[in-house]
């Protein structure tokens, strides 16, 4: 397929689970290894050849505006959310005339990722069929990821139709990528509610499926995840 060409950042959380330093920053601008945890999301955005991404931004939404402005590579557009936070599925319908009718890729702006040999967001897009699928995730193993503290999400079969996995052992973690289309959100508003909701039908109509990611992934919640996340970035850059 086409790869995507348009990202929607999820980027307006209030991030109360890292005060006190969400305090004074909004938790995309909270620095791992010297690197905003935003900036780190662009980054792989831009090496997988995404041209446009869509920032929403509600908590202290000036700093998030001001710290890209003038990036290009992707270039950015801004969904302001500041009179309502819609959460994460709210803020992509709201966002839609924004990013178009093609598949577009969701991104986590509190989660990053080490790829392995070959770049996951452009194994996301190998896998993607828009014909079998609505929602392509990205997935990964409890010993793949730095910073989780819950359970499992979800459970993959033999064709990667995913089901949910409450928390079995044997399940895999939602890693904050996926590769969306459109149509999901045919007459939704824009309202505060979650892609919970559409990961669930699509689970009902077989649509929703996933790819187990190659490398490490990292998400930082609290302010004791930010130590373990540096560490895991200097082992990977030995």
């Amino acid at each position: 397929m086409t790869r995507p060409a348009t990202a929607m950042v999820l980027a307006a959380g209030l991030g109360k689970r890292m005060r006190p330093i969400t305090d004074r920053i909004p938790k995309p601008l909270v620095k791992i290894a010297g690197r905003t945890l935003l900036d780190r999301g662009l980054d792989t955005l831009a090496a997988a050849g995404v041209a446009r991404a869509v920032v929403n931004v509600h908590y202290l939404p000036d700093q998030i505006i001001r710290h890209i402005e003038g990036l290009t590579a992707p270039r950015i557009v801004i969904s302001d959310e500041r009179d309502l936070l819609l959460d994460s599925a709210g803020g992509i319908v709201k966002a839609l005339p924004l990013i178009g009718e093609d598949p577009f890729y969701v991104l986590n702006a509190d989660t990053f990722w080490i790829d392995g040999d070959r770049p996951n967001l452009e194994r996301l897009a190998l896998e993607w069929d828009a014909a079998r699928m609505d929602i392509l995730l990205m997935l990964c193993e409890i010993g793949q990821a730095t910073g989780h503290s819950g359970g499992t999400d979800f459970l993959i079969d033999a064709d990667g139709r995913l089901a949910r996995a409450k928390g079995d052992p044997a399940g895999l973690i939602y890693a904050g990528a996926a590769i969306v289309h459109p149509r999901i959100f045919a007459g939704a508003k824009p309202e505060p509610h979650s892609l919970n909701r559409y990961f669930d039908e699509a689970i009902a109509t077989g649509r929703l499926f996933g790819m187990k990611m190659d490398g490490s992934w990292i998400t930082v919640g609290t302010p004791d995840a930010i130590a373990p996340a540096e560490a895991a970035v200097r082992a990977a850059c030995r």
